[in-house]
């Protein structure tokens, strides 16, 4: 990777924003794009980074609602690592109450990811028991906040790496935490919730977790795959999956259409917003780097010692 000059964005089209960048977020995408194992979809800028903050620099023809200098957060289907991008304005929104630029910028990938898996499709109720794969990860700080947040009689389960890790995840508002080297996180769930299992589960690891997360799953049960650190194909018994009317589901935020985004933006306006503005959701942000030193911030998420977002900081 190298920082440099490259053209002039052009203007914002119909429905677009452009907006001067302060700081963006390392995604784990964000790796396999430099690897070159996740090429952005077709028409799509080569620049690495799904996710920024910043101010409106333009206003494209048909934009409402936004206006210059206005400080916003916006999910990208590339274009991050970089001090503009033009994005379209329903995947756009203002920076929450109480949180400045920096920290925004972690906000819009996880937020997004958290409320089309686990509230969308997975359609988590009050009193069920959700389990989140690495719970110390961006997705997993956010998620755990956000399930106490808006499910309070849930019961949240996770798992992370080390003890440190996981002490983060109660803090958080974790109920069950299950340190995935030392104990069989299938045995310690089901017994911590009475032999019912769990409910939704959220994986970021994919084969390697397949068998146990569908054997964990509770009657109905819903597992919903958004990684595949662990792998890409694994063994599905569909003969544990039927008796128990469970069902699994493998989700992508970036390839989406755009009406699909501007839904998912729109819900996560509506329905997070206001819990971070309370303070009942926060970013949680290991370190921020400046975007000079973006190999410094994948080396940190590729040796995972990280607890939240890795940022980076592009302007002022």
């Amino acid at each position: 990777m190298s920082w440099s000059e490259v053209p002039d964005l052009p203007p914002p089209g119909n429905g677009e924003v452009t907006v001067d960048i302060v700081a963006t977020a390392v995604n784990r995408a964000d790796l396999l794009q430099r690897q070159g194992f996740y090429p952005p979809p077709r028409g799509a800028t080569e620049i690495i980074g799904m996710e920024c903050s910043g101010r409106v620099a333009a206003l494209g023809p048909g934009v409402d609602g936004f206006a210059l200098g206005d400080e916003v957060c916006a999910l990208l289907v590339g274009g991050g690592y970089a001090t503009q991008v033009n994005v379209p304005a329903a995947q756009l929104l203002p920076v929450p109450s109480g949180v400045d630029l920096i920290h925004a910028a972690g906000l819009p990938e996880v937020a997004c990811t958290v409320h089309s898996t686990v509230f969308e499709r997975a359609a988590l109720a009050d009193g069920e028991v959700f389990l989140v794969h690495g719970g110390a990860s961006g997705i997993g700080t956010f998620a755990i906040q956000a399930v106490r947040a808006l499910r309070p009689s849930a019961v949240v389960a996770t798992t992370a790496g080390s003890a440190e890790k996981l002490v983060r995840c109660r803090e958080l508002g974790a109920h069950i935490t299950v340190a995935y080297r030392d104990e069989d996180f299938v045995a310690r769930v089901r017994a911590e919730t009475g032999g019912h299992g769990v409910d939704v589960i959220l994986d970021n690891m994919g084969a390697s977790y397949l068998e146990r997360n569908v054997d964990l799953l509770a009657t109905e049960g819903r597992l919903v795959v958004i990684g595949l650190q662990g792998g890409t194909k694994g063994t599905l018994n569909l003969g544990a999956l039927l008796p128990k009317r469970a069902s699994v589901h493998a989700l992508s935020l970036r390839a989406r259409p755009d009406a699909q985004k501007a839904r998912i933006v729109a819900g996560v306006r509506e329905e997070f917003w206001p819990e971070v503005a309370a303070g009942r959701i926060r970013p949680v942000i290991d370190r921020v780097l400046p975007i000079t030193e973006v190999a410094m911030a994948h080396r940190v998420l590729e040796e995972s010692g990280h607890v939240g977002k890795v940022v980076m900081t592009v302007g002022g």
